[in-house]
């Protein structure tokens, strides 16, 4: 199955800029999970589909095979296979990255940053309330994008998002367990808390106790499925 990305009119032609723009089209589905893990990117049908030229659009795809995010075929290109290896090594990196990373968004975290910080928590009440998997996710990226930006070393910034969004597995494969859904609201809960309150130390402190929540309920979770005979294949995006 091939990809048509869901875009409805051609991308505007900027100088310097018509790769990274589909870049961030495709990265936006794979973290929304609207490529799934059979489906192939054919560079000249998404150029066909923008109204473009293939070469920015392989530049794109070969940008996000080196970023981790696709693997290269000789269909297309696809979403690589995570072993539980490799879940667990990214799970370190992040361990690694994103506690101190927190510590400086508290320090810098603007009031605007704080309002959106608030917003995003409120969808993830409202979204914990009815059990809505998927707002409960936009409201978590919502979240995430709001206090990385806050990070004022960009390439740590990028370097988090990155690897959050190879393991977009773990959320899709957790958050509709209501138990989990209960542990990222508590979560999220503490940390705008330290974020509003420019506690470097409490949101370091959260943030590592954010990531072993989803660390450990991510591989509570897939030893469940292997027991019920339902565990998959594991793929980014999947």
């Amino acid at each position: 199955m091939t990809n048509s990305l869901a875009v409805s009119a051609p991308l505007p032609l900027r100088p310097n800029s018509l790769r990274e723009q589909i870049r961030e089209s495709i990265r936006r589905q794979l973290q929304h999970g609207e490529i799934g893990p059979d489906e192939r990117l054919v560079d000249v049908e998404i150029a066909n589909k923008l109204g473009v030229s293939r070469m920015p659009v392989r530049e794109a795809l070969l940008q996000l095979v080196n970023e981790g995010y696709l693997v290269s075929t000789t269909r297309g290109f696809m979403l690589p296979t995570l072993s539980l290896q490799d879940i667990k090594d990214i799970f370190e990196v992040r361990k690694l990255l994103e506690p101190p990373a927190a510590a400086n968004a508290a320090r810098n975290l603007t009031p605007e940053g704080a309002a959106t910080l608030r917003q995003a928590l409120t969808s993830a009440r409202k979204a914990h309330a009815a059990r809505d998997v998927d707002e409960l996710a936009a409201a978590n990226r919502l979240f995430r994008a709001t206090w990385l930006a806050a990070e004022s070393n960009w390439r740590m910034a990028a370097t988090i998002q990155r690897f959050i969004d190879q393991v977009q597995v773990v959320r899709l494969g957790t958050l509709d367990d209501p138990r989990t859904q209960d542990i990222v609201l508590d979560g999220l809960e503490k940390l705008v808390s330290a974020f509003e309150r420019h506690d470097a130390a409490a949101a370091e402190t959260f943030m590592m106790a954010f990531i072993l929540d989803a660390e450990r309920c991510f591989f509570a979770g897939h030893e469940k499925r292997q027991r019920e005979g339902k565990a998959p294949a594991l793929k980014v995006g999947a």
